[in-house]
């Protein structure tokens, strides 16, 4: 249909339209590519109408030239250049912050520059990565980027992006593509996807030709059917946001001009297709559209006849010229390009963008925020800084943000994501090495080429484009794979369907989301596949959902279990001291607590390389960056051996999260909550998961600081008065439960807590909050440490909450060890009570019974309870070795005693310590050389070889009585 009244703006001069003017020289409009044709022409004639044009180009000394000659040739002062190179990321960020500082506020933004490499006969897509990066993703950046400068004003904020009728859904053979372009659930992810990085992959492999693409300057017509796709939908995103019209997005296609990029061939002159461009840009208020895209079409006349606008129905779609004289042929675009948009409630009509008000190290509080939710993640300035939203007052937002905000300025945009801070879980993340937040450090390293982390970089943290190994198959009971899930079935909440190959140590079980059920409408064949391909599809309520092999899950919520049931399976570490003294259990807590240089990395390592856990997840939080360095390199060196007697890498089971003390502090706690929800996802695949968090005393400082940044009322030593509440919220996801879903199956998560109070002082708050909490204490002594006692647990103040809760399980294993840890600890108590004496009056004054406790103790202290992890015997003890040597020194204990007792009634020469040392001098040393017994010899052996041992403590001593009488 004719619109009414727009004559006298399409005339081919526009001085007749002052009488609809709307706009001033505080008027301001960037236009992309201006130094030469097209974009040229349009800066020349905003710039005439009075407006504040800022011309930008990639070549700076084009760009100056072009203005210089705007400026002395024509007298237009109004006219500014800055750099711009819209086909860099960093160009585009460099532009808006010089924007924001010198200019502020935008009413018109014009995206001309394009480039295209072939001649009018030719079509060479060998430029396509460098033709995509300017002609769509630039465009898409730069308006991303300017978006929070636009003017909210009754005059409206105006984008117009130059396109060309070669991005018509006529010239894409490909019918899904044109089905999903059609779609109104189009999203900007889908055309990224779909349309940019679909092509972008046929080029590199050759087979774009084949895959329906237009056959005619394809890379070109590629990039302007995505960029037509995209204005459509952002048209409709910013509509739907604002709640009315407050900034148009259109397309405007000049038609075959005489320019550069035509070698000059053409219907029309670059000034003739600018004036239409111009006119565009300047509709009154009352007649701006939004999501139409407009073609200049010449007159029968040819190239001396004036150009004249018309809409087609959509951008993609087949165009036949409209020879209307000097009016607007307008019609309503369906699909995304155009359609009526979705009229949302009063309460959904808010903005996705806020401003900073403040920044505060860390915290940075914005305004414009209200509808925004607690812990919703947010891209913060025009680095699109990640961050988390931790208060919520009114229209304004605190937020603590997870990168550096050095060079953050106020009224710097803050995007909404309407989405809280989520972890990806699928196959990839064994092995793999992250940040706080799940960004991968060797990609970030090898797409970056720096050592640092570049600031607001994105980068997914599971390659998409891997391909697993998918089966589908049905769990049985007892882990016995039955036949394969097929159509009709029915699938709930964290059902296991499929396994995927990820290593050699470790099967990787998909399961359902637990909040999706329904029957199977189709499930993908055994075969290769990428985490973006459909695998199962389900059906539920009439309505399909399609799933892949990568779920999403926030970190702040735990994920949801069956039943908590109780622990009774021991952890074992291989470390005699906490197998045998201070065991925990399969889903419980530990905190290990001590000053620097005790060894808690020792432990935690240790843990992580012998437990008897299937998965490991390693949380350096807020450690030095060299000690975290250090873990770095070893742990992917590192090798465990199997039963079998393969030797393979740790980092098969293991997954790391490091986080440096150099980095934000808020990330410190986004490290804790990403760590154990990876832990999480583990576990409901039915493995017991053990995640050591080093140390917990720096989120907890982290904690501190934020909570000082928001001016809250400190409690002891400065930190909140919720401290005790968060550490026990992270902690009270340890525990041992039933999985959701199918086969029935359990699972658990074994929290290791490092704690390093200042100076080792265990008052300090966080170790006093940990400490009412866990039920596992492996304090760890300086003193100890200093003296090269590894592990420097410190035996009188240590202890576990879950030996009565083990003791079904040692009765089974040995029924006699029970009765013989608690003599040992006796004996080391004992110790300790003795050493005063023995300082005030001296060893050889002891009675002799005494005397056989102070050496027991010190073969527990010395031979029993000290490891040294360098050795190959010694580095690893599995359970029944240290069962077997603490029975034998405590037998040795037992009979020394009981000789000692019968000599002093009997008649004969008496039986004392020094005696029993002289004559079984050779059964000590061999209590002494029980740690030397290798493991790799194997367990019958060594089993043996404490059995003779045993008979021979036995035999001697009852020589020795005899010789004795």
């Amino acid at each position: 249909m004719e619109v009414k009244g727009l004559e006298p703006i399409f005339h081919t001069h526009l001085d007749s339209a002052s009488a609809c003017r709307w706009w001033s020289k505080e008027t301001v409009a960037v236009v992309t590519g201006g130094n030469k044709g097209i974009g040229f022409a349009v800066a020349k004639q905003l710039a005439e109408q009075g407006l504040t044009v800022i011309l930008t180009a990639r070549d700076v000394g084009r760009g100056e030239q072009a203005v210089g000659t705007l400026r002395s040739r024509f007298g237009l002062r109004h006219v500014n250049f800055r750099h711009l190179d819209v086909s860099d990321p960093c160009s585009i960020t460099s532009f808006a912050s010089q924007f924001r500082r010198d200019f502020g506020l935008l009413d018109i933004l014009v995206n001309n520059a394009a480039v295209s490499f072939n001649e009018i006969n030719e079509n060479s897509v060998a430029q396509a990565e460098k033709v995509m990066r300017t002609n769509f993703y630039g465009p898409k950046l730069l308006i991303e980027a300017l978006l929070p400068f636009f003017r909210r004003s009754p005059s409206r904020g105006r984008i117009l992006n130059l396109s060309s009728r070669l991005g018509s859904l006529t010239r894409v053979g490909d019918p899904r593509l044109k089905a999903m372009l059609e779609s109104d659930a189009l999203r900007e992810e889908q055309i990224e996807e779909e349309v940019a990085r679909k092509f972008l992959i046929a080029v590199k492999e050759g087979t774009w030709e084949g895959e329906g693409w237009p056959a005619h300057w394809t890379d070109y017509a590629v990039s302007k059917l995505a960029l037509n796709a995209y204005s459509g939908v952002l048209a409709r995103r910013l509509r739907a946001a604002e709640g009315k019209l407050t900034i148009s997005v259109n397309c405007f296609c000049p038609g075959f001009t005489q320019t550069s990029m035509t070698r000059g061939r053409g219907t029309h002159s670059a000034d003739d297709a600018a004036r239409c461009g111009v006119a565009l840009a300047l509709l009154p208020p009352d007649l701006l559209a939004t999501g139409n895209f407009y073609v200049a079409v010449t007159g029968p006349g040819g190239v001396s006849s004036k150009l004249t606008l018309t809409t087609t129905t959509s951008p993609t779609s087949s165009f036949t010229p409209s020879f209307a004289t000097n009016n607007l042929r307008t019609a309503k675009m369906p699909s995304v390009y155009g359609a009526r948009l979705t009229t949302f409630e009063d309460s959904e009509k808010e903005s996705e963008y806020g401003y900073v008000r403040k920044v505060s190290g860390p915290v940075v509080i914005a305004d414009g925020m209200a509808g925004a939710a607690m812990y919703e993640l947010v891209r913060v300035g025009h680095d699109n800084l990640i961050g988390e939203i931790i208060r919520l007052e009114g229209n304004s937002a605190t937020i603590q943000v997870y990168e550096e905000t050095a060079g953050l300025m106020v009224n710097d945009p803050v995007l909404r994501t309407r989405k809280p801070l989520s972890v990806e879980l699928g196959p990839g993340i064994l092995g793999n090495i992250f940040d706080g937040i799940q960004r991968p450090l060797k990609t970030i390293a090898k797409r970056s080429g720096d050592v640092y982390i570049p600031r607001g970089v994105s980068v997914p943290a599971l390659d998409k484009d891997t391909l697993w190994e998918f089966q589908p198959k049905k769990l049985g009971n007892f882990w016995t794979w039955k036949l394969a899930y097929c159509e009709g079935d029915l699938l709930t909440g964290g059902d296991l369907y499929a396994t995927v190959f990820e290593n050699s140590l470790m099967q990787h079980h998909v399961a359902l989301p637990p909040d999706a059920m329904g029957k199977i409408s189709y499930i993908a064949p055994p075969g290769q596949y990428s985490l973006k391909d459909t695998v199962l599809e389900l059906e539920f309520q009439g309505e399909k959902k399609k799933f892949t092999m990568l779920q999403t899950w926030p970190v702040r919520t735990p994920r949801p279990v069956a039943s908590k049931l109780a622990a009774d399976t021991p952890l074992l570490t291989g470390q005699r001291v906490l197998d045998a003294l201070f065991p925990s259990v399969l889903g419980g807590t530990c905190a290990i607590p001590g000053a620097f240089g005790c060894g808690k990395t020792v432990i935690s390592q240790a843990l992580s390389k012998y437990s008897n856990s299937d998965t490991v997840v390693y949380v350096g939080c807020g450690e030095r960056g060299n000690e975290m360095a250090e873990v770095l390199m070893d742990f992917p060196q590192l090798t465990m051996t199997l039963p079998d007697g393969r030797e393979e890498s740790v980092m098969k089971r293991t997954t790391l999260v490091a986080n440096t003390s150099n980095m934000p502090v808020a990330a410190r706690e986004a490290s804790i909550y990403t760590g154990i929800t990876i832990a999480e996802y583990f576990r409901d695949m039915g493995y017991n998961v053990s995640m050591m968090a080093d140390s917990t005393s720096r989120w907890a400082e982290a904690l501190r600081e934020i909570s000082g940044r928001l001016a809250e009322m400190p409690a002891d030593s400065g930190y909140p008065a919720y401290l005790a509440a968060r550490l026990a919220s992270f902690y009270e996801r340890a525990g041992k439960v039933k999985c959701l879903g199918g086969p029935e199956r359990t699972g658990s998560v074994t929290i290791v807590g490092a704690v390093s109070p200042p100076g080792g002082d265990f008052s300090d708050p966080v170790t006093s909050a940990t400490l009412s909490i866990v039920q596992v204490f492996w304090g760890l002594d300086k003193k100890l440490a200093q003296r090269k006692h590894f592990p420097s647990v410190n035996w009188l103040i240590s202890y576990s909450k879950y030996s009565t809760a083990l003791e079904p399980f040692y009765e089974q294993f040995d029924s006699d060890f029970i009765n013989i840890r608690t003599k040992a600890r006796e004996v080391l108590q004992r110790e300790d009570d003795l050493n005063e004496i023995v300082q005030l009056v001296g060893k050889d004054a002891l009675a002799e019974g005494d005397k056989i406790t102070l050496e027991t103790a010190k073969l527990l202290r010395e031979d029993y309870l000290a490891q040294n992890a360098f050795t190959p015997y010694d580095k690893f003890c599995p359970f029944y070795k240290s069962v077997w040597m603490m029975r034998n020194i405590i037998h040795f204990y037992n009979l020394a005693n009981q000789s000692v007792e019968k000599g002093a009634g009997m008649d004969g020469q008496k039986i004392s310590y020094t005696l029993i040392k002289h004559r079984l001098g050779d059964l000590f040393y061999r209590l002494v050389s029980q740690k030397f017994e290798d493991p790799a010899e194997g367990e019958p052996a060594l089993v043996a070889k404490f059995q003779k041992l045993h008979d021979d403590l036995t035999a001697g001593f009852r020589a020795l009585e005899d010789e004795t009488r």
